[in-house]
Parts: structure tokens; C-alpha cells; sequence
């Protein structure tokens, strides 16, 4: 068994796959520590800058002293704190849904909906482009899967009037996490009454970004409130803290609370994740500036790059991709950005198709007018040697 974890540790360094941690020192920012050296972050999912906000971090300090570092059991135990209840209603509020529930992680989230959603009598239709954990938890679910190309509503369409399934479910990101792009919701929301089909978008790289409140991309396109769209969202991206929920119907949450593994058999989150999250929604609610902040950094790096010359992939969000194709040119790009003071991650197969190989430049309202000059001229730099 040695030998050929070997053999497959060599074959994916031969081919530009491997995979390494670099070590961030301290915390998130616009501006982080590595190896000694102080770099521009731009690849980070805090897109808020509220990972190490002040109030964010007090909130944490304080559900401590209450409550505690740990929920001790599943909820269904006796891990139902009062935090959770907390956050649940804060999110129900702020995504103006009906109910809301608890989840680890975005992927433990996707997992959990998915599988008690769906079964051997019922036929998904997912997005290519969808993340990994809806893939998995669509393996998991038994369900027939039929995929349809990123973003193609017509595709979607024929699969649908040709599907004879008993349930239906349509599963797209919002945002799709390596492209950057918005999936055209109102045009798949047209489709589920007419097929008598769920919708469950998820919302992970939306949230706290989509939409003037940062509601996410219901709110985008001005269609909150669909009783047949169940939206899942993270609480570890524009939110700053760790974790997911999932918004819907009543009924539903029930469903879940009762059927969904990744729910049922695993501790609840520590409370005061839940109450550093609480305040981040809080602090998003009382101020929109920060997203203001977001989406106007966002055009001044998306014009740059298109400016110098890069293929940034008909991003529309504050995930730009940079196009170079090869897995190995990459990476050696990623790392003269690093000489040039920048830290930006390359992206390779299996994350994206193969021959698409990033840079994935993320930005966030913490960068200053200095950090985003700076990483242009980054950019800039390695084109020119």
C-alpha cells in the first residue's frame, strides 16, 4: 500500500497536481505574514474583512465567558444552546425566510439537504460547474443525476421535460466558486413550477455579498420569498466566522432535523462561532458600506487586469479568475506574485476542468487603494519577468 501512495504522490507531482499548505501567520487580512515576509492577501474568502473585525471578535470572547468553548453533544442531544437558537432567528430575518437551521459546514450543509431531500425516486439536475460537496452529496443521495452545461437554461429545459421522476430537484451554485459568475436564477425559477421542480441554491459565495443589503442573490434579482427555493449559506466567507445553515420552508426543516446525518450525528457548533456570525449579519444590517467597499474594489481589480492584458473569464463577483491554462505555469505564476509581495493561490484539476488551470484573485472591502496597486503591479510584474 506504501509503494503506490508513493507512485500516486509522483505521478501528481509530475503532472502540476500536488498539492501544499502554506502557513499563514496571524489573522486573516488584507495584508497576512508568510515565511517572514508581509504579502497582499488575494485569495481569501473574507470578503468583508470581518474574519478579525473588533465586534466580531468581542462577540466570540463573550458567548466564551457564557457559554463555553464547546455545544458538548449533537443538538439533537444536548447541544441546543441558546446560541443557536440566536443565530436561527437572525438568519431566518436576514435571508426574510420562513425558517433556518444549523449546519457545520457549507459541505456538511449541502450533504445533509441533499441526501434527505432525495432518493432513488427522485432525478437532480445539477450545474457542471457545481461545487464538489453537491457532486458527493448527489452520489450519496442514490438520486439520478442528470447534468446540464454551466448556466445553460435551455439544456436544463430539455432534461426536464424529458425527466418522468416522481421528485424533481434543481441544484445550481449561485455563485459559481472558481469562475466568479452568477447563475441566471430567474430564468431557472421560471422552470420549477411549470416541472414541478425544487430549486436548492447554493448561496455560499452570495451571502453578505449579492445585493445591495448583502441578503445574496435572491435579494440580487429582487425574488425573495419563492416557496419552492431552499438556499444554503455559509457563515465561514463574507460572514467571517464558521459554519452554514440552510434557509426554507418549515416543513422542511423539519425534514432535516429528523433525516439529515450530517445535522444529526455531530456536535454542534461551538457558541461562540454562532455568536461571532450573529454579529457579523449585525454589522452588515446596521452599515452597507462594506459591501459598497467590496464591489468598488472589485471593478478597480477587475478592470486592471483586464487593462494588462489577462483573461479574468467573464467574472461578474469579487472572485476574479486569471486564466493560464497550464497546471505547472501556474503554480510558477503564483509564486513570482509572491516575490512580488502578493499571495494569490493557482487553481488545477480536479477543482476546475482540465486546460483551465487559475490564478483565483478574491477580493475584499479591507483592501486599500495601496494593497490593490500593489497587487496590480504584481501582476503586471510577472507578465514583464
Amino acid at each position: 500500500m506504501r509503494e503506490e501512495i508513493l507512485e500516486e504522490i509522483s505521478r501528481l507531482t509530475a503532472l502540476g497536481l500536488k498539492r501544499t499548505l502554506r502557513l499563514v501567520e496571524g489573522p486573516q487580512g488584507p495584508r497576512v505574514t508568510m515565511d517572514g515576509q508581509e504579502v497582499v492577501l488575494m485569495c481569501s474568502n473574507d470578503y468583508l474583512g470581518l474574519a478579525n473585525h473588533p465586534l466580531v471578535k468581542e462577540a466570540a470572547i463573550k458567548a466564551i465567558e457564557k457559554w463555553g468553548t464547546g455545544a458538548g453533544a449533537s443538538r439533537l442531544v444536548s447541544g441546543n444552546m441558546e446560541a443557536h437558537h440566536i443565530l436561527e432567528e437572525r438568519i431566518k430575518e436576514f435571508k426574510a425566510a420562513p425558517s433556518a437551521l444549523l449546519f457545520n459546514s457549507g459541505y456538511n450543509a449541502n450533504m445533509g439537504l441533499i441526501t434527505a431531500l432525495a432518493d432513488r425516486s427522485t432525478e437532480v439536475f445539477s450545474d457542471r460547474l457545481n461545487h464538489a460537496s453537491i457532486v458527493d452529496a448527489c452520489v450519496l443521495s442514490r438520486a439520478r443525476v442528470k447534468r446540464y452545461p454551466n448556466r445553460d437554461t435551455n439544456a436544463l429545459e430539455k432534461l426536464l421535460k424529458a425527466s418522468a421522476a416522481k421528485k424533481k430537484l434543481i441544484i445550481t451554485d449561485s455563485v459559481f466558486s472558481m469562475d466568479g459568475t452568477i447563475a441566471p436564477l430567474p430564468d431557472i425559477i421560471s422552470l420549477l413550477e411549470r416541472h414541478g421542480a425544487m430549486l436548492v441554491i447554493d448561496d455560499a459565495h452570495a451571502t453578505g455579498v449579492l445585493g445591495e443589503s448583502g441578503r445574496g442573490s435572491l435579494e440580487h434579482f429582487r425574488m425573495e420569498g419563492h416557496p419552492s427555493v431552499i438556499q444554503m449559506g455559509t457563515l465561514g466567507k463574507a460572514l467571517g466566522s464558521f459554519g452554514a445553515f440552510v434557509t426554507t420552508e418549515q416543513e422542511v426543516i423539519d425534514l432535516l432535523i429528523s433525516r439529515a446525518r450530517a445535522f444529526v450525528y455531530t456536535t454542534a457548533l461551538p457558541p461562540s462561532v454562532c455568536a461571532a456570525a450573529t454579529k457579523a449579519i449585525d454589522i452588515i444590517d446596521k452599515d452597507h458600506g462594506l459591501i459598497r467597499k467590496l464591489w468598488e474594489n472589485t471593478s478597480t481589480i477587475t478592470q486592471g487586469l483586464k487593462e494588462a492584458g489577462f483573461d479574468t473569464m467573464g467574472s461578474e463577483t469579487p472572485i476574479i479568475p486569471v486564466k493560464i491554462g497550464d497546471n505547472h505555469k501556474v503554480m510558477d505564476a503564483s509564486r513570482r506574485l509572491l516575490e512580488h509581495g502578493v499571495f494569490v493561490q493557482g487553481i488545477r484539476p480536479p477543482t476546475v476542468p482540465n486546460g483551465t488551470s487559475r490564478l483565483r484573485v478574491t477580493v475584499t472591502a479591507a483592501h486599500t487603494g495601496e494593497d490593490l496597486k500593489k497587487a496590480l503591479a504584481a501582476f503586471r510584474g510577472i507578465i514583464n519577468g
